[in-house]
């Protein structure tokens, strides 16, 4: 009983005390934002020690220090300190020195009790990704490996550096020098983990250079590497991110017989490698979100698998939340799951007090490469980011659980040939699409783990030029993988899951978005909003109000850390703020079918409406369509629906993906201090709504909340097609439909002969997003008639398509609810 008490009281102590002097909108502090001076300001580590939340900033590209970029230490109040030996650069390595008692983070070393020592650039170039415990001295000594291949021995009492490798900055970068140290020549580019154990020192870099990387999320890119101590080798040629094991940021408790996890991903699906007694182990994960591709590894910051002081381990990767056992290994691999998709680009994150602390990347000052035309030119603000406090249940309760991914894409695979094993656990909606490009039938067989034997469940033979699906749900029910096997030789063999949860949400929002302004909200106020740039450190904010006869200005407004709203008195700063930040039109229309989208290239894609009666323009005139909030992600705002969209070398417009369908009429949107906030709100907005910041005279007001909060804006929903009463020719493709993210899908379909005649019409699926059509399912309809097909719930695609075979005239529609 007194256990119990103690546990309630040490609840009830860390509720309180995280946070009781500051206020919070869904779990963001806005006190807490860091900025800097560079590109980008992204947090790179961060770790409880010494009674303190110790974390860092990056600038992108900064292997010799940067002057804004910071060291900070929180403590449970919330008080933030930011540390006088900072020497910023790009760090995310972290690690905790047991014999020492040191943390070492970034280019520091930090002792129990909170003193820092430096280890300078000068000594130690590069842009520090990751630490390791020594191969043959781990009481006295730890491996520090660089973004560019530079490799370092550190004395743990000294601090001592002695090079092992150098790093390419010192022979190609700002700063050449003399150096006897020689090259690692591994093949990729942009280190990101490091790991030590069973002999070996890990490191894997998930990117590429070269003009063909930045452009082709599909060029060969990265490495997963080992070195024994005197030479390297290459395990794989793929992207790799994080490398661990059980033991965490401490290090493997038993290095000898510890299991080392690495995790990365190709064009096919995620990479789960798990290395015992010195052989490494493949699995392969479905992909949830597109954002994080992108063959030069840019978009991928360091997703983790961390203790959260739960029963799994937590790991992050490609946009979800997965529950990690840390017992896996490739015998006992159970229990490895998806717990929710979200929406942040998280850096790093622990266990802090009673809630888990992420680490972000919100805003930057640039967008890199990520640039549309259909994306306006906001004039450069100030890169930013936040920590994001979430409580531990909250990490199910985000975005729906929906990913898919191949074991093979088009590859030329051999008879006999078995592949990865796809994790299936987790999802309780099962599909898989069987097609290949040779000229000769096909043979695949499906097999599922049950216990420890492989068990045929399909075998199928699949024509040239066809596809065929399978629903999963019933037959591997219990089982946590399957796999593919080719029973005959096969040229461009594809086999492509589609796996995913029922999306329980309502196609209404939750009362978080009351008072966003309605298309039937009368009046209602909203306008231009962007980050100041120049180290002031508010966002400014060009008020207009609707009025009969049309938007009339209201005034300038500031936003600072207080969360005030304030009217200033800047007519210069809000006429540059209208001109330069203008919201464009003319990128997106609509007609009676369905909204359409033009591209770069000038592909042409449709979406669905989210209500019929939903107009381009609001009150307010031009509502902001493409901006990004998340680090290289941007927010699509299309007819009452945000998704969200990768960048052109992520995938671009054809890996979208809709997040809600909220009907309101949002003027514009945009991150500040780890924020979304959102203009366009309703004059009578309920004061009951904390996430409203009215502004001081009571004229205007802003939304404020997580960009995960978007989940609770309502369920995807949607009706279009690509023909309404359309003249459609003989055996010429629709334009693609989006269908990736919607659930419960009807489809209608009816049409007129010129000369009566029943024509075949062919559903055509997008596989994987990047045009790969397939067939799916004909129907013959006779002139006139009507008829009406349910897909089934385990099916997913990204685009659907139609074929008619015969000239007529054709209407096609489907509904998503």
């Amino acid at each position: 009983m007194k256990r119990l008490f103690l546990a309630l009281w040490v609840s009830l102590f860390c509720n309180t005390l995280i946070g009781a002097e500051h206020p919070s909108w869904s779990g963001i502090y806005p006190h807490l934002a860091s900025f800097n001076d560079e590109h980008e300001c992204g947090t790179g580590a961060l770790v409880p020690w010494a009674g303190k939340l110790w974390f860092l900033t990056y600038a992108p590209h900064k292997p010799f220090g940067s002057a804004s970029d910071k060291l900070y230490s929180l403590t449970p109040e919330l008080a933030l300190t930011i540390h006088p030996e900072s020497i910023g650069g790009t760090p995310a390595n972290r690690m905790i020195h047991r014999e020492s008692a040191q943390l070492f983070i970034g280019p520091y070393a930090i002792d129990k009790k909170g003193a820092v020592r430096v280890l300078p650039y000068e000594s130690m170039p590069g842009r520090p990704t990751g630490n390791a415990r020594h191969l043959t001295d781990p009481a006295n000594k730890i491996y520090c490996a660089s973004m560019e291949e530079g490799f370092y021995e550190i004395d743990v009492k000294s601090l001592a550096v002695k090079t092992l490798y150098r790093d390419n900055h010192l022979v190609t970068g700002e700063r050449t020098r003399k150096t006897d140290a020689p090259s690692a020549k591994l093949p990729g580019d942009h280190g990101k983990g490091l790991y030590s154990g069973q002999g070996v020192l890990v490191y894997a870099n998930n990117g590429e250079k070269g003009s063909e990387a930045m452009q082709n999320p599909f060029t060969t890119s990265g490495c997963l590497a080992e070195w024994d101590g005197k030479s390297w080798t290459v395990i794989r040629r793929n992207q790799f991110t994080e490398v661990t094991g059980p033991g965490g940021i401490t290090g493997n408790p038993n290095p000898i017989t510890d299991p080392i996890w690495a995790i990365g991903w190709d064009a096919r699906s995620l990479i789960l490698m798990t290395r015992e007694a010195g052989t490494w182990h493949p699995f392969r994960l479905p992909k949830s979100s597109h954002t994080y591709d992108g063959a030069h590894g840019w978009n991928t910051e360091w997703p983790r698998i961390r203790d959260i002081g739960e029963e799994d381990l937590l790991m992050t990767m490609h946009g979800m939340f997965w529950r990690f056992p840390k017992n896996f290994s490739s015998r006992n691999n159970r229990g490895l799951a998806p717990r929710s998709s979200y929406l942040k680009v998280v850096g790093d994150f622990c266990r802090w007090q009673d809630r888990i602390a992420l680490g972000c990347d919100d805003a930057t000052r640039s967008v890199f490469s990520n640039r549309r035309k259909a994306k306006d030119r906001i004039a450069e603000t100030q890169s930013q980011s936040n920590l994001w406090f979430l409580q531990p249940a909250h990490l199910d309760e985000l975005g729906p659980v929906s990913a898919r991914g191949g074991v093979w894409l088009k590859d030329d695979v051999k008879r006999g040939t078995v592949s990865e094993p796809m994790l299936l656990n987790g999802f309780a909606r099962r599909s898989v699409s069987l097609t290949h490009e040779g000229e000769r039938p096909a043979i695949m067989t499906l097999q599922i783990l049950r216990g420890e034997k492989w068990v045929k469940v399909q075998s199928a033979s699949i024509k040239p030029g066809k596809a065929l699906w399978f629903d999963l749900t019933e037959e591997s029910k219990g089982c946590h993988w399957i796999r593919v096997r080719a029973e005959s030789t096969i040229v461009g063999a594809t086999a492509w899951f589609a796996l995913s949860n029922p999306d329980r949400r309502g196609l209404f929002s939750t009362e978080i978005a009351n008072g966003i302004a309605r298309p039937t909200t009368r009046p209602v106020t909203g306008g231009i909003i962007r980050p100041r740039g120049e180290n002031k450190r508010t966002l400014h904010f060009a008020a207009r109000t609707s009025t009969k006869d049309g938007p009339v200005d209201l005034g300038y407004y500031e936003l600072g850390s207080d969360m005030n709203l304030r009217r200033v008195d800047d007519p210069e700063t809000h006429q540059w703020l209208k001109e330069k930040n203008t919201i464009k039109t003319g990128h997106l229309s609509a007609d009676y079918a369905s909204v359409i989208f033009v591209n770069d290239r000038g592909e042409r894609f449709r979406l669905p409406r989210s209500r019929q009666n939903f107009l381009p323009e609001g009150l307010l005139g031009p509502e902001r369509l493409d901006r990004e909030v998340s680090t290289e992600r941007d927010l699509f705002n299309a007819f009452g629906t945000l998704y969200e969209l990768p960048a052109d070398n992520a995938g671009g417009f054809a890996r979208i993906r809709p997040i809600t369908t909220h009907n309101r009429r949002i003027t514009d949107f945009c991150s500040y201090r780890g924020l979304l906030v959102l203009s366009g709100i309703a004059a009578d907005a309920p004061p009951s709504n904390n996430h409203i910041i009215r502004s001081h005279d009571g004229k205007t007001a802003l939304w404020v909340g997580a960009i995960d909060d978007l989940w609770k804006f309502g369920k995807p929903h949607g009706t279009g097609g690509p023909w309404r009463r359309t003249m459609v020719e003989a055996m010429v493709p629709s334009d693609p439909f989006l269908m990736n993210g919607f659930d419960q899908r009807t489809l209608s379909l009816l049409h007129n002969s010129p000369d009566q005649k029943a024509v075949k019409f062919t559903i055509e699926l997008d596989l994987d997003g990047t045009g790969y059509w397939k067939p799916f399912k004909d129907f013959l309809l006779p002139s006139g008639n009507a008829m009406t097909y349910r897909f089934p719930s385990a099916l997913q695609a990204y685009w659907i398509r139609f074929v008619a075979s015969e000239i007529t005239k054709a209407t096609a529609t489907l509904t998503y609810n």
